[in-house]
């Protein structure tokens, strides 16, 4: 009886032993599929990548610096405070900054978790789509704003929107180096096959990027841009993609 009880010790030690060396493999393979390794924007996405670029929201000083370590030029934007809206760590994408695209309009200010998935965005999902779909790459990214002191779908009462703490972009298109306009509004169900291609490709890469993604799919407010945003609760696992 001893003899089994040992032995069964052995085998369960043993399949700990596996496991722990698997993740450890993983851990230095594929750093953003586990929880406890550091937020890497460079790296491939992961199953965490997501949950650890939310959670930037709680913890400034690391935001800045997973963004320092990416190499993302920025300017950190003073607090602004405003009744129920305002943010207190959004940034500023710098003009035609190291390592990203240029936005337009250029004064685009972000809170650091969205400016942390834009930039993760941009580097393992739009310009992958853009030289498989088109052979060239995505020169600028339109969009239709961020900060917007307003509730969701701009109710009198009701839920603040993340727009009102500049937690959220509405992309509205991008424009490719050869001057083509790839845009939502006439895009996502229009005639050409690479732009519908193209669109739902960099759609379904930010959901794991953005704690919720909403596109044309989503409703009819939406027929014209993608919704990004890094709302806390996409930090528990709550995530949103349409």
């Amino acid at each position: 009886m001893a003899v089994r009880l040992v032995l069964r010790l052995i085998a369960v030690l043993l399949v700990l032993a596996g496991i722990g060396a698997g993740l450890l493999i993983l851990s230095s393979e594929r750093p953003q599929d586990v929880p406890w390794t550091k937020l890497d924007l460079g790296t491939p996405v992961g199953v965490f990548t997501g949950r650890k670029i939310v959670a930037l929201g709680r913890e400034g000083p690391s935001c800045h610096a997973a963004l320092d370590r990416a190499g993302v030029t920025y300017n950190a934007l003073p607090p602004r405070t405003s009744g129920q809206c305002g943010y207190q760590d959004a940034v500023r994408f710098e003009r035609d900054g190291a390592r990203n695209i240029r936005f337009d309009p250029t004064d685009l200010g972000v809170s650091c978790p969205v400016a942390a998935g834009l930039s993760a965005w941009e580097w393992n999902v739009v310009q992958p789509a853009a030289l498989k779909i088109y052979g060239q790459q995505v020169a600028r990214i339109d969009h239709f704003g961020s900060y917007s002191c307003r509730r969701m779908y701009g109710r009198g009462e009701g839920a603040w929107s993340e727009h009102a703490t500049a937690n959220a972009i509405d992309v509205a298109g991008f424009r490719l180096e050869d001057g083509r306009r790839v845009t939502v509004v006439n895009g996502w169900n229009g005639e050409d096959a690479k732009g519908r291609a193209f669109l739902r490709q960099v759609r379904d890469g930010a959901c794991d990027l953005f704690a919720t993604v909403l596109s044309p799919e989503y409703n009819a407010a939406h027929r014209d841009h993608l919704h990004l945003d890094q709302a806390a609760r996409g930090a528990a696992g709550w995530r949103a993609c349409r």
